[in-house]
């Protein structure tokens, strides 16, 4: 997992590489500096040399001017590289998810992949930061204290052994305890964008039916446990600054102790002993950054086998070896087929399907809630594949065909109308970015929207609104099909994409498009059978079986379901005229 995600580091290799580089330099200055000044108050003050007093002193201004150079050189390559990396790796789990399949997605929520994209990124690029920088001066410095400590007295560094046994003992102890609970609070971030998500989506639901104290104390909820949780860790997580205090006051104690019996048996001078102290300081503070690291890490692992679930996540439809890249017609086939969101045989949402339907043919599906309509529909453009038994386009397996050459032959209309944030012009144009002002007008007339849009003072510049909530949900309707109609597909596919238009607006529609696309086989979900009723033949599902195929008359002398939703359904229309 973690060989992954550094692999996004990509073209900022470089920059990855020089700042430990530099702060390899940065830590060399840093070491020599006591060094020098023991000299310089052993040599140059104990001996009255003022001349090596000022070579030195000049010495030590040049290593701290280069120690500078090098710190902020380092710097700026390790904001470079944690930056670069984390755009490449918002852009890898973004990408990556445009390949989900229908099936991916629903492994997923919503707010769980925005959490991933934004604040896990976020916890993993500094983390990033941290390891190119702090991880890397961290035991450097460490490592070069402990040398010259030991070169200057062993006993001194002894005591630097302890305090680091002990360090490593009790941040391990707190790494351990704290780590889960930073899991969980992860997991509780995505509740909480969910419902951030949900009440900011449908906020005019929520003021209309007055839920603004129900949503408030939702939110405060997901809060609350969010708070919790973060207690819990943090609750471990500061036992690290009382642990290092002690820490230090010990060592501090310990080597003055013995500094001071040293210098007076002349075994120490009075200079390494300041030098001991330097290097104590500099051995306490990597191990304060070493426990950042630590924390830092403790937040970020978590976040990284988040990231990584959704790297690794592979589209389950995929193009075969030497796909079809032409669909020769509109015809479909369904040849027993069987279908499961589960993928369990014994879990059927569609059931021994076996349908024939001829290029250029107007189908109508009808069936009562749960009847598995769409389901049926999603298995032609293969936004999720049959279970068992095959789906055939132009005698072609679905599944043998190039997915962008099936998706462009099959447009979809789908029973939740999606409009994007943008002119109307630029939401059609999703159909056919290169389509014409002449071809972007004829679909609006065939889809009735062209009455509406005259009367916009801007037109088919007027800007739509996040979500099209400034068009009412007929118009929005209408617009999607004109989006549908401009990629010119050999099959159209509309789900209940006519219920909020009235029935004569409806009716102008299907004979729109039985007039001007007669070779494009139309596939039309509806409640009403006034829809679907011209259709060239029927579909009436049930419970995921096809309870009947053929036209409206033979259906309403032989299809019981049919007959009476065609009953139900007159009877109401009377009563209403009543």
């Amino acid at each position: 997992m973690i060989k992954k995600i550094a692999g996004y580091v990509g073209e900022y290799k470089k920059a990855a590489i020089l700042s430990p580089v530099f702060i390899i330099l940065e830590v060399i200055a840093d070491i020599i500096i006591p060094y020098l000044m023991a000299n310089m108050i052993d040599i140059g003050v104990g001996m009255g040399d003022m001349e090596y007093v000022y070579k030195s002193g000049l010495i030590m201004v040049g290593v701290s001017m280069l120690a500078l150079i090098f710190g902020v050189l380092s710097g700026r390559y390790a904001a470079r590289a944690s930056s670069g990396f984390a755009g490449n790796l918002r852009k890898g789990i973004y990408y990556n998810i445009q390949e989900f399949s229908f099936a991916n997605m629903d492994k997923y929520s919503t707010s769980g992949l925005i959490t991933r994209l934004t604040t896990d990124v976020t916890n993993v690029q500094n983390a990033f930061q941290m390891i190119i920088r702090v991880a890397v001066r961290a035991p450097i410095m460490l490592v070069a204290a402990m040398i010259m400590s030991f070169y200057i007295s062993r006993q001194a560094a002894l005591i630097f052994l302890g305090t680091i046994a002990f360090l490593g003992f009790a941040l391990y102890s707190i790494i351990m305890h704290a780590h889960p609970n930073f899991v969980k609070v992860f997991e509780k971030y995505d509740i909480l964008n969910a419902s951030v998500q949900e009440n900011l989506t449908g906020i005019r639901f929520v003021k209309a039916y007055v839920r603004e104290e129900h949503e408030v104390k939702k939110f405060k909820k997901a809060s609350e446990v969010i708070y919790q949780y973060f207690l819990k860790a943090l609750n471990y997580v500061i036992l690290n600054a009382p642990v290092m205090q002690f820490a230090m006051y010990t060592t501090v104690l310990l080597l003055s102790w013995l500094g001071a019996k040293q210098i007076v048996s002349d075994t120490m001078t009075t200079g390494q002993l300041m030098t001991l102290f330097t290097y104590s300081s500099i051995i306490l503070n990597s191990l304060m950054m070493l426990s950042m690291i630590f924390v830092m890490m403790i937040i970020a692992r978590p976040a990284m086998e988040r990231i990584g679930e959704v790297l690794v996540e592979k589209s389950d439809l995929t193009n075969r070896e030497n796909p079809v890249y032409e669909v020769k017609d509109g015809s479909i086939v369904f040849e027993h087929v069987n279908f499961s969101y589960a993928g369990k045989e014994d879990n059927l949402n569609l059931e021994n399907v076996n349908l024939t339907i001829r290029s250029g043919e107007t189908i109508g599906i009808i069936g009562g809630t749960g009847s598995a309509k769409t389901t049926l529909v999603q298995l032609i453009p293969r936004l999720y594949d049959v279970t068992g038994g095959s789906v055939k386009i132009g005698g072609v397996d679905v599944r043998d065909y190039d997915l962008k050459t099936l998706r462009d032959q099959v447009s979809m209309v789908l029973q939740k109308n999606v409009l994007f944030s943008g002119t109307i012009k630029e939401n059609l144009r999703w159909g056919n970015k290169y389509a014409s002002e002449e071809e972007i007008i004829e679909a609006c007339k065939l889809a009735q929207a062209s009455e509406f849009i005259d009367t916009f003072p801007q037109k088919y510049d007027t800007y739509i609104e996040q979500g099209g909530t400034n068009v009412s949900g007929g118009q929005k309707q209408r617009l999607t099909i004109a989006r549908a109609l401009l990629k010119k597909p050999k099959i159209l596919i509309m789900d209940d994409s006519t219920s909020a238009v009235d029935t004569k607006t409806d009716a102008l529609i299907q004979k729109a498009l039985k007039e001007s696309i007669p070779n494009t086989t139309k596939i039309i979900i509806a409640q009403r059978i006034s829809s679907v009723q011209e259709a060239d033949k029927i579909i009436v599902l049930d419970d995921g079986r096809v309870h009947g195929f053929g036209t409206h008359e033979e259906l309403l002398k032989n299809n019981d379901i049919y007959k009476e939703v065609f009953e139900s359904q007159v009877k109401g229309a009377d009563t209403d005229e009543e």
